[in-house]
């Protein structure tokens, strides 16, 4: 049994490897390692995985279809997990071929490796994102997905669609997640329990929108990543599609409160309209994913954030925030106020994108 895990060296993959080697499992992690946040991030959460004799990691990018072509021949996959994407939902507004290369054409070159070797399981990221402009909560498989709001989601649900229409040519067994606001140690620079902390740490301004008025399904990444396991191991002989999520939004000032809380510090608040593209509230209908895995995310955002906020605090160093500095983690731009509100968005694997509350 091999499995290649793209986005390796992202958030959520990292984790996801981790979790498949200590089940005794051989994993192949892929990922670019690009820039579009600080690289030595990704590094350091490869660092651990180096240590494991089954894992192995390769840089490579999966738009280069010579690469992944040369890949998938050389190492007969037995299953795939893709994780890896060009996130992030504002980011997709300036950089759209970026998007198209990532998410488009590199998804149609791992459907295509998927296809061309046999692989016997195929789960990819999608993002809760693809709900767009609907109203209709808790969020539910079955709803309406054509009304995305950013490119970023118009990739995503292009993905769920390409997986369809492979299986229903080639039969291959494909399994979409669609994650719901992940959270955690090891997570993304660009998100916001990242740049909470660091405004409220460095005494700056937090931009609060909506007038704090907004709710995410925020899930901890142990669940997802565990959420992610479960589904890859028992595998599907169809197409299907899970909502991943905690099931248990949480409101935006009561997120800020309770990292105040565990950071030990009380944040400056300046609250504003609503941004455009964004989205009010999230919250996933996750029956059949509970039915199917026999798993339910049981991780309290008290618990997550105190746990985040360790990690920050170790990770950076109680006198250092700036994610830019010497080991630090940095999104493009770096303004003297916080602007943060909330984004819908998802997985990424390899990349991620702005300072925002996104989906994963």
């Amino acid at each position: 049994m091999k499995t290649l895990i793209t986005g390796a060296a992202g958030f959520i993959g990292a984790r996801v490897a981790h979790m498949l080697v200590e089940r005794g499992e051989e994993v192949v992690g892929l990922d670019n390692l690009n820039d579009y946040y600080d690289p030595r991030l990704k590094q350091s959460r490869l660092a651990s995985l180096a240590l494991k004799r089954a894992f192995r990691f390769v840089q490579a990018d999966i738009a280069d279809r010579e690469a992944m072509e040369d890949m998938f021949r050389r190492e007969r996959f037995t299953k795939v997990i893709h994780l890896a994407a060009q996130a992030g939902v504002r980011h997709s507004i300036n950089h759209p071929h970026v998007y198209a290369a990532s998410n488009l054409t590199g998804f149609l070159h791992i459907l295509e490796g998927v296809r061309q070797t046999e692989v016997r399981q195929f789960v990819y990221a999608s993002s809760s994102s693809v709900y767009g402009t609907s109203r209709q909560l808790p969020f539910a498989i079955d709803d309406r997905a054509d009304t995305p709001v950013s490119l970023y989601a118009a990739t995503k649900r292009a993905n769920e669609l390409m997986a369809h229409c492979y299986h229903h040519l080639f039969q291959i067994p494909a399994t979409g997640l669609r994650f719901f606001t992940v959270y955690g140690p090891w997570g993304r620079p660009d998100m916001a329990p990242f740049r909470f902390a660091q405004a409220i740490l460095r005494g700056e301004t937090i931009d609060v929108y909506n007038y704090g008025r907004m709710q995410r399904d925020f899930t901890f990444i142990d669940d997802i990543a565990e959420g992610v396991v479960r589904i890859a191991e028992r595998g599907t002989q169809g197409y299907r599609l899970f909502n991943v999520g905690a099931s248990q939004p949480v409101g935006l000032l009561d997120f800020i409160g309770t990292l105040e809380q565990a950071l030990g510090r009380t944040a400056k608040k300046r609250f504003l309209p609503l941004q455009p593209g964004d989205v009010v509230a999230t919250h996933a209908d996750v029956e059949e994913f509970w039915k199917f895995t026999g798993f339910r995310p049981t991780t309290t955002i008290e618990t997550g954030l105190g746990k985040f906020a360790k990690w920050y605090v170790d990770y950076y160093g109680e006198g250092q925030h700036e994610h830019d500095g010497d080991r630090n983690t940095q999104v493009a731009g770096s303004a003297e106020r916080e602007h943060i509100g909330l984004e819908q968005s998802a997985g990424q694997g390899g990349s991620p994108a702005e300072a925002v509350l996104q989906a994963s």
